[in-house]
C-alpha cells in the first residue's frame, strides 16, 4: 500500500484498505512485497518533508 505521503506499507489482503491509502502492488508473498517496497521507496521521509527540504535548499538544514 501507499499513502499520499508516498509511504509504503504491507497490508493483509483480508483487511480493508484504510482511508488515504491505495494498493500499489497486489497480493504476493512477503519477500516479493518487500522487494517491491525496497525498489519503489528509496527515501523513507514523507513526501511533504522531501518537498520542503528541496524548496528550502540546504539553508533549512540544521
Amino acid at each position: 500500500m501507499v499513502n499520499g505521503e508516498e509511504q509504503h506499507s504491507l497490508w493483509p489482503t483480508f483487511a480493508d484498505v484504510p482511508a488515504g491509502w491505495y494498493m500499489a502492488y497486489g497480493e504476493a508473498d512477503r519477500a516479493s512485497c518487500l522487494d517491491y517496497i525496497e525498489q519503489n521507496w528509496p527515501d523513507i521521509r514523507p513526501k511533504t518533508l522531501r518537498e520542503r527540504l528541496v524548496a528550502g535548499g540546504a539553508s533549512d538544514r540544521k
